[in-house]
């Protein structure tokens, strides 16, 4: 009778000690996550929050980057309201978004459609393909712009060949800026792709054979399945896409000779910055262009976060 009663009184001492060993544990796994996480928490605070705070304060000073800053208040902001040449660059900014997005999508949907197929070689197209994402900004700039080129560029060549007009490519206003987007939607078709084609991967496989056994065809499955289940992918490519469109500014600097007039054509948000921050060194009035872009960029992100509940499916 002694043996029970003595097993049965230690059992809540060792209820304890599991439970202070698990508590223990669980504490540790904890440091050792945030310990892992902090090089990244470091570098947003450093590199990004930390900018962030100080380019919104300097957006209400008056500052040449070298003396003391001059508190203005919201006259910067003013000052862009009646801004000819920030209204120019915004609106350009927009025609440049929404004429890089919506092809670059479209075109990376269907490149990733063509790389998703069982086809020899695949993983050399998909190299190939992904190359221009890795490429510098400046040489991709540069060899366009010795294509662009009206004199000796290759596509007025091959243009002349056929008997087309051959535009001046850089230096016509009219197609200044078209130029610049179909660079863009190039070298940020692989990248799209890349994403894409991991969402395509990741549909089952017997969605489309029960589609085969009822008879639908190549169309009613891409339709009815493959872009109402690659809607996450979609979505995501989608800001980031409208995200890093709207802070274009390496091509336009590397393209654009900066003393002809047709600049001002294709002048974007993003480089107006660099030009008032660090050409004429009014970094106040740049950091107010800076935030002005970045309640411009939250708004079209809430309103895509908002929309996508009523076309996005997740499975």
């Amino acid at each position: 009778m002694n043996a029970p009663s003595l097993k049965k009184s230690k059992h809540p001492e060792m209820l304890i000690k599991q439970k202070h060993k698990t508590s223990k544990l669980t504490r540790m796994e904890a440091i050792w996550g945030y310990l892992f996480i902090l090089p990244v928490v470091l570098g947003l605070g450093i590199f990004y929050m930390a900018p962030s705070a100080a380019s919104l304060f300097l957006s209400f000073t008056s500052w040449d980057g070298m003396t003391s800053p001059n508190f203005i208040g919201i006259e910067n902001f003013q000052n862009l309201m009646k801004d000819e040449k920030f209204t120019k660059s915004m609106l350009n900014t927009m025609l440049y978004t929404f004429g890089t997005v919506p092809l670059s999508i479209a075109f990376a949907t269907l490149l990733a459609v063509l790389l998703n197929q069982k086809i020899k070689g695949m993983v050399v197209y998909r190299t190939l393909f992904f190359i221009p994402v890795i490429t510098m900004p400046i040489a991709v700039g540069m060899v366009w712009r010795w294509l662009y080129n009206s004199e000796f560029g290759l596509i007025n060549y091959v243009l002349g060949t056929m008997n087309l007009p051959q535009p001046n490519w850089l230096f016509d206003e009219k197609f200044a800026l078209f130029s610049i987007v179909i660079v863009s939607v190039w070298s940020s078709i692989g990248y799209n792709a890349v994403i894409l084609l991991s969402g395509l991967q990741g549909i089952s496989s017997s969605y489309y054979e029960a589609a085969s056994l009822d008879g639908a065809g190549t169309l009613y499955k891409f339709f009815r399945i493959t872009l109402p289940l690659l809607t996450p992918s979609l979505f995501f490519v989608l800001v980031m896409s409208f995200i890093n469109s709207f802070q274009v500014y390496d091509l336009i600097f590397i393209m654009m000779d900066q003393q002809t007039t047709l600049l001002d054509s294709t002048r974007t948000v993003v480089y107006s910055i660099w030009e008032d921050g660090f050409k004429y060194f009014n970094m106040g009035y740049a950091s107010a262009q800076a935030f002005m872009l970045f309640i411009v960029i939250l708004i079209i992100t809430m309103f895509q976060m908002y929309f996508q509940k009523r076309w996005v499916h997740y499975q």
